[in-house]
């Protein structure tokens, strides 16, 4: 396998920690606007706003880094804008750190309003049908503008299922736009991660991987999970890709996922998560709890006084029951989504915690095997 290139660092990872007993790791990400502690789950501020949450909000229930969308925010309200207006920190007032996706993931989803070469992705706006092209450099010129603190470089999200020659096709192509997003870079005080790809070829995987660590990035991701796959494809990718990438740098996988999908995920040994499961699932009417989902549009929770979940702390645990919640979600009230999403968020944010917690203390076997043994002895409350 290929070495990876030393070059200087605007990121430092730390680990500390490691499971004796699974893949599991604990560290530190040194970053210019902060230390994040991993495993970090990332809420996902779309437009330059976690749905429903104040940025205190955020501080207060522990996130420490947010994520950002580079498709999103180039098309409004435009990245040279934002630039002008002092960035995106500024914009949306948040001091921490912010991770940037490439827009990859977003143009990737577009279907049959894009169009993929070497150049780049030619594409129609969802807002209004103009047409745009999205290159390595251009993903990186949007990125910088809004001054994100760890940028993703452009790839393509490979859908699932896709043959062979395809994705072997695409994966090739994602890592030479890795080495031009590189060679584009002006900030170097920004981290820049590279992405895995390879779709669920084992064989792929370990090429785009080595084709990544020969150029050199700051961390790296796993891309192209959480398209379709089951679990157990999802966890046989990341026991194939994670102990591809090196032990001193943190590795990201992007867009996973629930509860258990992440707790399987630190298991084999990742560091760094987005998803919108929790905001998504809370605008729903759909909470995450210590014993699993509710749905809390159900006739069930009409005269329930019982908090979301006895065992969270939460704000909205500590001071409002289920049929409060219920009540204000059939009544469509704003403040069910802003509830809703401080619980999950709170949950997700915490879950992390207590695996980096079990992982220091030696216990995170323990800590896995109880997590499961609590969500099917209690099933739904």
């Amino acid at each position: 396998m290929h070495q990876e290139l030393p070059h200087a660092r605007p990121v430092e990872f730390r680990l500390l920690n490691e499971c004796p007993d699974t893949q599991a790791r604990r560290g530190t990400l040194h970053t210019r606007r902060g230390v994040i502690e991993t495993p970090a789950f990332m809420p996902v501020g779309t437009q330059g706003t976690v749905k429903g949450m104040l940025p205190e909000q955020l501080k207060e229930i522990g996130a420490q880094i947010i994520l950002g969308n580079t498709y999103h925010l180039y098309l409004r309200p435009g990245h040279e804008r934002l630039a002008r207006l002092g960035g995106l920190h500024h914009f949306m007032n948040w001091d921490r750190p912010i991770l940037t996706d490439s827009g990859g993931f977003q143009v990737f989803s577009l279907g049959a309003l894009r169009k993929i070469d070497e150049e780049g992705v030619r594409f129609q706006s969802h807002l209004d049908g103009s047409a745009h092209i999205l290159t390595p450099e251009l993903s990186i010129a949007v990125q910088e503008a809004l001054g994100s603190d760890i940028m993703m470089v452009f790839d393509e999200c490979i859908p699932h299922p896709a043959t062979r020659s395809y994705v072997a096709e695409s994966t090739a192509r994602s890592s030479r736009w890795a080495a031009r997003c590189k060679k584009a870079r002006t900030d170097e005080s920004a981290a820049l991660f590279g992405i895995v790809q390879g779709g669920m070829d084992r064989e792929l995987r370990q090429q785009s991987a080595e084709d990544l660590l020969a150029t050199g990035f700051d961390g790296y991701a796993l891309g192209g999970l959480s398209v379709g796959e089951s679990a157990d494809v999802m966890y046989q990718v990341m026991e194939w890709s994670l102990p591809l990438l090196p032990q001193n740098r943190p590795r990201y996988v992007m867009g996973v996922g629930t509860p258990e999908n992440l707790v399987e995920a630190v298991s084999r040994g990742a560091d760094m998560f987005d998803c919108v499961m929790p905001t998504r699932n809370a605008r729903n009417g759909v909470l995450f709890t210590s014993f699993g989902r509710i749905s809390i549009k159900q006739a069930r929770y009409i005269e329930d006084a019982m908090p979301i979940d006895p065992e969270c702390s939460c704000y909205v645990c500590r001071n409002y029951s289920r049929a409060y919640l219920r009540h204000l979600y059939q009544s469509n009230e704003i403040l069910a989504s802003v509830l809703n999403t401080t619980h999950n968020l709170y949950y997700y944010l915490h879950l992390m915690q207590d695996m980096r917690d079990a992982i220091a203390a030696g216990k995170f076997k323990a800590f896995r095997e109880a997590f499961y043994h609590k969500q099917i002895s209690a099933g739904e409350a």
